[in-house]
């Protein structure tokens, strides 16, 4: 890991507690997360160097999140965050894998990126996000970054079709303008999928709109995790912090 920030740590807090990783061990228990989530859970095929964790060429350039369950200290959520000055490092944003962001380029000196975020299944309650959220928002106060991007998936078992719903009511309600629109590189033919059934968003999605994020066009393809990919755009002078001190406290 290029640049340790481990003094960007909040307090702990009831069950859970959040900080920074510190070294190469701490960040290897958020790859064997990501890998029980991500493979072993959702099926995901992962070309990885070291058997039964997720690792990427990005892993070495990113800051990495980690939530632990104070009783049994394990880690039990995780998020990885590029900064600006890291991906310009490794030459890119994860999320250009899937997406253009040429109308994003303005944006890239002032741009974390947020990814590869899981939580183990025991713990996916409210108190697991709301610690990592906490994290970020230290994070991205304490280093003056402006906004946030980065990929929510909806899983593609049913062929895409929740995917696409979930899209139009984002589109209906929550697109980003024009000029931060993006453009996937494997498209997911939203037009052809419709079911005619009403969705509820995704619990995660829907905390990232209630925050004042929003989605930057229609959703990309990623074969390889068998999801559809948004990309969500928060702009941190937009957040709503009525929502984010309610549910951050």
């Amino acid at each position: 890991m290029l640049d340790v920030r481990s003094h960007v740590t909040p307090a702990p807090a009831g069950r859970y507690h959040v900080s920074l990783a510190i070294d190469d061990s701490e960040i290897r228990e958020a790859q064997r997360l990501r890998y029980r989530v991500f493979a072993e859970e959702m099926g995901a095929r992962l070309a990885s160097v070291l058997p039964g964790h997720d690792i990427d060429l990005y892993d070495p350039f990113c800051d990495h999140l980690l939530v632990r369950e104070l009783g049994s200290g394990a880690v039990v959520g995780t998020y990885r965050i590029l900064s600006p000055e890291a991906a310009k490092r490794v030459g890119s944003y994860y999320s250009e894998q899937e997406f253009d962001l040429t109308r994003l380029n303005f944006l890239r000196p002032r741009m974390a990126e947020l990814g590869r975020s899981c939580v183990h299944p025991a713990h996916r309650t409210g108190g697991v996000i709301a610690r990592l959220w906490m994290g970020l928002a230290d994070y991205m106060t304490r280093y003056g970054y402006e906004y946030v991007i980065g990929c929510a998936s909806v899983g593609m078992g049913d062929g895409g079709h929740l995917a696409a719903d979930v899209y139009r009511q984002l589109a209906a309600r929550h697109l980003a303008p024009i000029e931060w629109h993006t453009t996937p590189r494997y498209r997911l033919p939203v037009e052809s999928l419709d079911d005619g059934q009403a969705v509820a968003l995704p619990p995660l999605i829907k905390g990232y709109t209630r925050l004042g994020a929003m989605v930057c066009g229609e959703p990309a393809w990623d074969p390889d995790f068998n999801t559809a990919d948004l990309l969500m755009l928060l702009p941190m002078a937009q957040l709503n912090r009525s929502y984010a001190r309610r549910f951050l406290a």
